[in-house]
Formats: C-alpha cells, structure tokens, sequence
C-alpha cells in the first residue's frame, strides 16, 4: 500500500510591508497630534517695529475673564455682563474666524463662565477655550 506523498510542511514568515505602513500610520498621527498641540503661555513684550516685517496672519482672541466680584473683563477692559454680551454678538459679526479664551479668578462665579459659553455656543462660535493653571506636582 504506497501512501501520497505530502508536501513539506510551510515555513512560518512575518509579513513586514503591512508592519511598516502601521508604523508609518502611527508615526504621522503622533507627528500632527503633537504639532496641534499649542500653549497659550508666555510673557508680553514690547517688540521692535520694522516696515519691512511680514504681516501675522494669527486670528486674534478674544480674552473673557470672568472675575469674582461678578464683573467682566473683554481683553483688559472692564465692561458688565451686558456689554460683554453684546460685544460677543458684534465680534462674532465681524469675525470671519472668532476665538474666545474664557479665564477667571478661582472664586469667581461658575455661572457667570456659563453663561459666557453658553452664549458663545448659541451665536455660532465654535473654537473656545477655557484657560486654568497648571497645579504644581506634589512628591509623596
């Protein structure tokens, strides 16, 4: 009785072309996450005037503090709930790209920072932010 003769057993092999294109995948979503990723720290500076210097394209912000005797505070200037208001409404007119930075004192009013988002949401402005300090790390 003759027996078919079977082939030899397959080696196992590691397919390395789809390896690569995950890495190359992985490696561009780090790459634009952490170029996304901006701080809103710094200092301000009286900067040296030139005429030849290249116009700055940045969208301005807007800066909203709330503070915690219940005034308001639209990019250094002192207003009341009011006028915050309808200054939103007129920026968000005339902005094609506004951007609000909500900040506050830490015992402000929490429904005086709502209220500034939440008439943010109903006028259409969809990029703001709220801004915190860092918390400073304890070692136990």
């Amino acid at each position: 009785m003759r027996f078919p003769i079977q082939p030899p057993p397959k080696k196992a092999r590691i397919e390395i072309i789809p390896l690569i294109d995950v890495i190359f995948f992985l490696l561009a979503t780090f790459v634009l996450v952490s170029l996304s990723m901006t701080r809103l720290q710094g200092i301000e500076l009286q900067m040296p005037q030139a005429s030849s210097a290249p116009a700055t394209d940045q969208p301005e912000v807007v800066i909203i503090s709330v503070m915690a005797d219940g005034g308001y505070v639209w990019n250094h200037r002192r207003m009341t709930r009011d006028q915050v208001l309808s200054r939103m409404a007129q920026y968000r007119r005339e902005s094609p790209d506004p951007r609000i930075l909500v900040n506050g004192e830490e015992n402000a009013d929490f429904g005086n920072a709502i209220e500034i988002l939440d008439t943010a949401r109903k006028l259409g402005i969809s990029k703001v932010s709220i801004k915190t300090k860092p918390q400073p790390v304890t070692i136990e």
